[in-house]
């Protein structure tokens, strides 16, 4: 209760106590003059019980009126108290009742209205002011309860209201001029520091960026953009707008403007090639950005030169090549299938060529590569000018990565001479068998005509085998020819193939490394295929023979595991590796073309399962075997896959690469290295692939381990000094960027007379000579070798390089106690050699 209340209740009790006093003392009196004598004693006694009601009365007024005391007293010290509280309160405090009129307040609120300059009579004005200006800025209840204003002075306050039990008001005013001030500074602080992080990006970007003002005037330019105009600050400062500045500087600042957003190349004195954008904003502003492309546009340009070696590469194979599309339009053909039909038939319709293709004889095999089959036959055509042939055709599909046909490759060679003979011989035959029938029906008659007839067929024989001979003698020169062809197509290979190795020892960029990546990769299967070539054309001709050592056979297998555990992700297949430490004697090289096809059938015919790579021991032989989990192969068709351009399609990544040679050349193989083959396979459960070579004697193996341990120690090639002699200036220009990104000092040389105009051979350091078999003039590389090291004190490891496979001349370089390497030559083949010929010099 408030004081007020208590006052008006001690006037009220007085009031009852004055009127209790004025009945007690009439009722006195009235006893006392009553005229009834008789019952004195009964008066008395009634007169008595009301004097101690009256002193009860009285006496429970007095404890109130005392509690009353009491209670005014506490309500005082309550109010100085609060009084107090109030006071230490820093912000405006204002209690206002349910009139609006102000019933308590503390000095601070006295100090806020001095300091605003605002009558007393504006707390409320002032408030509803403060919401109306707050609702216009933020719509939101909990900032409606606490809005925020500022005083004519610049200062800041923050009202808090609460309403009170009587319907009045409680206000607190809270000064937060120096929270809006440090707001306001840490606000200008981070919008300085974004405009410096701002300006540091565009400085620090690798393009030149300038922006113009609608009045075309530089606002912003970076530092790119003033080291590729040539353009000081100051220049930009004091010729600001493009009229002055576009002449003083190379840079086309105002070309295409008028089209709103352009962008074109510009190629500035220096050579240096600029990618140049034009924006135009919609609000008239302009940006300029030049983009330097001079590596780019020098790695387009080597990727086209690149691309015509290819050309050139496949124009000289002696064979028509060709890509025809699933829209059976011809996408390649190369030089030797343009001469065969007299005209370029890129962009023509396979259709289109009828006269010459007989279309109707190839259009059901062409529907069977089209349907992801890999098909092989021979068909009878006519070249441009009139001549009639016979061409044995191979169609192999090219495959998506979703398994869809994109199209298929064509390989024709020309068999017309073979199917003369085969002709013939079958004429030959048929003549034989008529002559013996009737020789047989005279025998009968006459002795000396058995005799006559005895002597015909004896003759008849002899045409055969000449015949025969004939034909063999055909074939051999064939795949002779191809053979000695190689050399001139693994040059140029080999020197694209150093190229493209050396670029990706450099940091590219991520579409210029795919390019290269897919030229690279375009260069491997080049290779792969003239190799296959080559390899079925020498096996062919007899001209492979095996060089058969001993050696350890983990160390094969080991190299082997550790490639293909590489591709194991690729192929989705989990290779497991039983390691086997017996020494054989095969020979190394040859066994490895057998393992791996193995190893890639393997791979490719297993989807998403399991391949085994192991061994084991048969008496004094090693059977060594490649065992899958995958389709399986039919009995009809176990032996069918030892033929060339033969293929399952139970998969569809191997069924999208090769050319189906992989295990005719393994059947070859082992037949020259006399060691069996064997398979066994389950439909369903998967395959067996196996060959058996002899086991070597055992004394052979502390030999073997000792150089093994010798090739371990030193693989580093820095700050080697090599010497390179070949007459190819394109191999000597892709052999010095390959060896220098591996931190050697090479000098190349075109001859021996242009090695001495360089460096001194008789006395000068070098570590290694690299010599090229084939030079200029009939000067060979072991007679460049030869006089080096005669002249000087300590011969120097040389390492020849040919791309002739010939037998006797790697028996002559191997007993020059020379190493060979046969063209093209793999960057990790190269670096390895010159690892083993550092090592064993030391």
């Amino acid at each position: 209760m408030n004081e007020n209340a208590l006052q008006l209740e001690n006037v009220k009790l007085k009031r009852d106590n004055a009127k209790l006093l004025k009945i007690n003392n009439a009722l006195m009196q009235r006893v006392e003059e009553g005229g009834n004598q008789s019952a004195p004693y009964a008066t008395f006694e009634h007169s008595v019980h009301l004097s101690e009601q009256v002193r009860e009365k009285t006496q429970i007024l007095n404890e109130t009126l005392s509690q009353l005391e009491r209670s005014n007293r506490q309500l005082n010290t309550f109010k100085q108290r609060f009084t107090d509280a109030i006071e230490s309160i820093s912000e405006a405090f204002v209690l206002l009742d349910c009139d609006g009129r102000v019933i308590l307040q503390n000095s601070n609120f006295d100090a806020f209205l001095d300091s605003s300059k605002l009558p007393t009579n504006t707390v409320f004005n002032l408030k509803a002011l403060t919401k109306q200006s707050h609702q216009k800025q933020v719509n939101h209840e909990k900032f409606l309860l606490k809005p925020v204003y500022q005083l004519p002075d610049g200062r800041w306050f923050q009202l808090n209201e609460r309403p009170t039990v009587e319907g009045g008001r409680v206000l607190l005013y809270t000064d937060i001029s120096a929270l809006k001030e440090a707001e306001t500074a840490r606000y200008e602080q981070a919008m300085a520091q974004k405009s410096l992080q701002l300006q540091s990006l565009v400085d620090n970007l690798s393009q030149g960026v300038v922006l113009f003002s609608r009045e075309k005037k530089v606002e912003v330019w970076n530092s790119r953009f003033v080291q590729l105009s040539q353009l000081s600050d100051q220049q930009l400062c004091s010729n600001p707008y493009l009229s002055t500045m576009k002449t003083l500087t190379e840079l086309d600042l105002c070309a295409h403007l008028q089209l709103g957003s352009d962008s074109f190349v510009q190629t500035l004195s220096d050579k240096t090639v600029l990618q140049v954008n034009i924006h135009q904003l919609r609000d008239g502003k302009i940006i300029n950005t030049y983009t330097d492309i001079t590596e780019r546009y020098r790695y387009a340009q080597s990727i086209q030169e690149n691309e015509r070696r290819l050309r050139l590469i496949t124009d000289n194979v002696p064979a028509m090549i060709a890509y025809i599309g699933a829209d059976l339009k011809f996408e390649f053909t190369n030089q030797v299938y343009i001469d065969w039909y007299g005209s370029s038939t890129r962009g023509l319709d396979i259709s289109a060529l009828d006269e010459s293709l007989n279309f109707k004889q190839i259009k059901p095999f062409v529907k069977r590569a089209l349907n992801g089959e890999s098909v092989s036959f021979e068909s009878r055509e006519v070249n441009h000018v009139g001549e009639l042939s016979y061409l044995l055709k191979s169609y192999v599909p090219n495959h998506d990565s979703n398994g869809n046909v994109l199209g298929f490759f064509v390989l024709i060679r020309d068999i017309t001479e073979r199917r003369i003979n085969a002709l013939a011989l079958q004429k030959a035959h048929d003549e034989l068998e008529v002559r013996v029938v009737e020789r047989t029906a005279q025998l009968q008659k006459l002795n000396q005509q058995l005799r006559n007839e005895v002597d015909e067929r004896r003759q008849a024989q002899t045409d055969l085998q000449m015949a025969i001979r004939e034909a063999e003698l055909a074939n051999f020169s064939k795949t002779k020819f191809l053979a000695a062809v190689s050399h001139d197509l693994l040059q140029p290979l080999n020197a694209a193939q150093l190229f493209t190795g050396s670029v990706l020892e450099h940091a590219l960029d991520e579409g210029v490394s795919a390019l290269v990546r897919s030229v690279t990769s375009s260069l491997n299967d080049l290779e792969n295929l003239i190799c296959t070539l080559v390899d079925i054309s020498k096996l062919d001709a007899g001209v492979v023979s095996a060089d058969k050592s001993n050696f350890m056979l983990s160390d094969l297998l080991g190299n082997l595991a550790n490639e293909y555990q590489q591709q194991s992700d690729f192929y989705h297949v989990r290779l497991r590796y039983v390691a086997c430490h017996h020494l054989v004697y095969s020979d190394s090289v040859l066994l490895a073309r057998i393992l791996r096809n193995f190893l890639s059938n393997a791979f490719r015919y297993t989807n998403k399962g399991k391949v085994l790579l192991g061994c084991r021991r048969r008496g004094n032989n090693l059977s060594i075997e490649v065992w899958d989990n995958g389709a399986g192969i039919e009995q009809t068709q176990q032996m069918e896959i030892f033929k060339e351009f033969k293929r399952l399609k139970s998969s569809q990544s191997a069924y999208s690469n090769g050319l189906g040679l992989g295990l005719a050349i393994v059947d070859k193989i082992s037949k020259v290295l006399e060691h069996p083959i064997k398979v066994s396979s389950t439909i369903g459960k998967g395959s067996l692939f196996a060959v058996q070579i002899p086991l070597a004697n055992s004394d052979c193996f502390l030999e073997l381990e000792g150089t093994q341990t010798l090739l371990l120690k030193n693989t580093e090639l820095a700050h080697r000094k090599i010497w390179l002699v070949d007459n190819d200036i394109n191999i000597c220009a892709a052999m010095r960027a390959l060896l220098e990104s591996w931190g050697c000092s090479i000098i190349t040389a075109v001859s021996l007379s242009d090695l001495e105009k360089q460096v001194d051979i008789a006395e000068q350091h070098a570590d290694i000579l690299i010599v090229d078999y084939h030079l200029d003039d009939g000067v060979n590389g072991l007679h460049v070798a030869q006089k080096i090291n005669h002249l000087r004190e300590t011969a120097l490891p040389v390492l020849m390089i040919t791309a002739n496979y010939n037998k006797s001349l790697k028996k002559e370089i191997k007993e020059q106690g020379l190493l060979l390497l046969n063209k093209p030559v793999k960057a990790m083949k190269l670096k390895t050699s010159m690892l083993h010929l550092i090592n064993n010099d030391k």
